[in-house]
């Protein structure tokens, strides 16, 4: 069976995200959502928690796509599936130069693990989750930024309860 994980901290998970999910659930007979603690981002808006129940609603449509949880490496992890393959998606030059960092060092740590990267399409390459944050701070429609399903829940998070309008 060929499996592909789809790593990140998704907070919030945004359209680019699910449309990478969605092309993945296309190639890969079982896709793996994998939410990971990132270092680098001191103060999420959502627990680890949140987000899986978040994504696990956003991806039911997808009978071949799950969501776990992990807060190791992803090269440790990954062991767990024998020949999985890890997809990211990249938006620009710059994404490609950290996730091929990163293949790299995942590929020293588990030399069996291979990393298939996915261009965003084209609306999605300006989208991160850091940009979602930022408008729904200031209340803005998220609608062509981030899945239905979420958009009160991450306006309402943004705004400390705050209503939109």
């Amino acid at each position: 069976m060929s499996i592909a994980i789809c790593p990140g901290s998704f907070d919030p998970m945004t359209l680019g995200h699910l449309n990478i999910v969605r092309r993945t659930s296309r190639i890969f007979e079982r896709v793996v959502v994998l939410v990971m603690v990132n270092a680098n981002k001191r103060s999420p808006m959502f627990t680890i928690d949140e987000r899986v129940d978040m994504i696990k609603r956003i991806v039911s449509p997808f009978p071949n796509v799950s969501v776990e949880t992990y807060d190791g490496l992803l090269a440790e992890y990954a062991k767990r599936y024998g020949e999985a393959v890890i997809v990211k998606g990249l938006r620009a030059g710059t994404d490609f130069e950290n996730e091929f960092q990163m293949a790299q060092i995942n590929k020293t740590i588990n030399p069996g693990l291979e990393t298939m990267f996915l261009t965003s399409s084209e609306k999605y390459t300006f989208l991160s989750s850091s940009v979602v944050r930022e408008l729904a701070g200031y209340g803005a429609d998220l609608s062509d930024f981030v899945p239905r399903e979420i958009i009160d829940e991450v306006l309402a998070k943004a705004q400390g309860g705050k209503k939109n309008g």
